[in-house]
């Protein structure tokens, strides 16, 4: 039974983990943008 616990647990962490990626690309990229435009002035 605990095997089966696990494996639930791990496909919902690599669901999740693909769901923040799709979702939250665009937010990373304008944060690196950000970040080189205050790094170079």
């Amino acid at each position: 039974m605990g095997w089966l616990i696990f494996l639930i647990i791990a496909v919902v962490v690599v669901a999740g983990v693909f769901w923040a990626k799709k979702h939250f690309r665009n937010e990373i990229d304008r944060a690196k943008r950000i970040n080189r435009a205050n790094k170079n002035q």
